[in-house]
């Protein structure tokens, strides 16, 4: 059975199962919707908790197996949590998986809890994970995007009786604490909490916001990649900037950015002779939220601006590995400035053309 997190609650009304599995790389949100089934557990006299972590090839499985079956003398239910950081439970826990979900049917004095990191498909297609879904309850916990993280902050501070003005001057409070933390949810998160030990419930000001709010925003390379093909000029900008900040490899920004690259101009060629998106995007392995970028994006380059940006890709591989190009600045950041903007500028939807008066 599988469940939304904003599903959790409700469905633990209506009554706890024997095993829930929870995946995805986001841990405030793993961690808030572990907390809410550990406290529906303990209110129904779920009072003893042993935990165990997979590390290395050497876990003994058999010691998680007897765990479901060794109850104190203390307790008559218990709570018996599974962490698997890497998600690959190897052969002989992936045997032991299938046994633990087998042995969770019926068991009313045993909770199981397993979490695991964001899976791909092909993980999620395997015995192990079937056996966890046919037999418990699985949540993929997905992170917020960047273009939900403004409600979910009002919705975080509605619930501690905070909130911002109406209107525009809202919104732009809103965007600005989002620029602050995006990519760190569990900042944004001690962020919002911080507000409420700060001021009374209302209203809150932009400038209160601004004052109180630090600049933790975590960027990684993927969701450069996903501003990029989005044609979010200043968002790229400041990513960019806070990915230096942060120390990242020159070569992996540019690794992500001539793969999109690349992988626009296999599509492109797919598709040219004769194939349909769809099945040229599937066989160039782009999936979800990137193959919606692809099919808005690629109507609108033409071969020759492919071209142009397979070559820029080829000057800034040397220019991050200290050589020097004609016409392009010698600094590796300055020339992935250049590279992100050129592909950037591609994809950016154009501005509405205004009507003579």
């Amino acid at each position: 059975m599988q469940l939304a997190p904003n599903q959790l609650a409700n469905h633990l009304q209506k009554g706890l199962k024997s095993l829930y599995t929870l995946h995805g790389d986001e841990p405030l949100l793993i961690q808030e919707a572990l907390d809410t089934i550990r406290t529906f557990a303990r209110s129904q006299g779920f009072s003893e908790r042993t935990s165990h972590t997979v590390a290395g090839a050497h876990f003994d499985w058999s010691e998680v197996l007897a765990a479901g079956g060794s109850l104190s003398l203390f307790a008559d239910k218990q709570i018996v949590e599974l962490r698997i950081p890497s998600g690959k439970p190897g052969k002989e826990g992936s045997s032991a998986i299938q046994q633990l979900a087998e042995q969770s049917r019926g068991n009313d004095s045993t909770l199981t809890l397993i979490l695991l990191p964001r899976l791909d498909k092909l993980t999620k297609g395997g015995a192990w994970f079937g056996a966890l879904e046919s037999f418990g309850v699985t949540l993929q916990v997905e992170p917020v995007e960047r273009s939900a993280l403004p409600p979910w902050i009002a919705q975080r501070l509605s619930h501690q009786g905070q909130r911002v003005a109406a209107g525009e001057e809202g919104q732009r409070t809103l965007q600005f604490f989002a620029d602050r933390v995006e990519g760190n949810l569990l900042a944004a998160h001690q962020e919002i909490q911080k507000l409420a030990l700060l001021f009374a419930p209302g209203e809150l000001t932009f400038d209160q916001i601004e004052n109180a709010v630090l600049n933790v925003a975590r960027y990684d390379v993927f969701k450069l990649s996903d501003a990029v093909l989005a044609g979010q000029t200043v968002r790229v900008q400041r990513m960019l900037d806070g990915l230096q900040a942060e120390g990242e490899a020159e070569v992996l920004v540019h690794y992500t950015l001539s793969e999109d690259i690349r992988a626009l101009k296999r599509v492109k060629d797919a598709m040219a002779q004769g194939r349909p998106m769809p099945m040229a995007l599937r066989e160039q392995r782009v999936w979800g939220a990137k193959e919606r970028l692809f099919e808005r994006v690629l109507p609108r380059l033409s071969d020759a601006s492919l071209a142009d940006l397979l070559q820029a890709t080829h000057q800034v591989d040397g220019i991050v590995k200290g050589l020097k190009q004609p016409d392009w600045p010698t600094d590796g950041w300055q020339a992935l400035h250049r590279l992100a903007m050129l592909l950037c500028s591609q994809c950016a939807v154009p501005a509405p053309a205004q009507r003579a008066r």
